[in-house]
């Protein structure tokens, strides 16, 4: 799945709540092991198939990030 497909993959959390299942379904929809959620410390490596999930002070979902 590229970068395009899994952000339309996942365009339907775009305002949900984040929670840490949501880390879990991410990776089983996209089928990609590497999905950070926000606040989660990650390595500055450059991994274009890493998922970074983005999510306001409230917690609601914002955006998705790569790399």
């Amino acid at each position: 799945m590229t970068n395009e497909e899994v952000s339309s993959a996942l365009q339907h959390l775009i305002g949900k709540p984040y929670t840490p299942a949501v880390k879990a379904y991410i990776s089983e929809l996209t089928a990609r092991p590497r999905v950070v959620g926000p606040g989660d410390g990650s390595t500055r490596e450059l991994d274009r198939a890493r998922i970074h999930i983005v999510a306001d002070a409230s917690g609601t979902i914002e955006a998705f990030n790569f790399g």
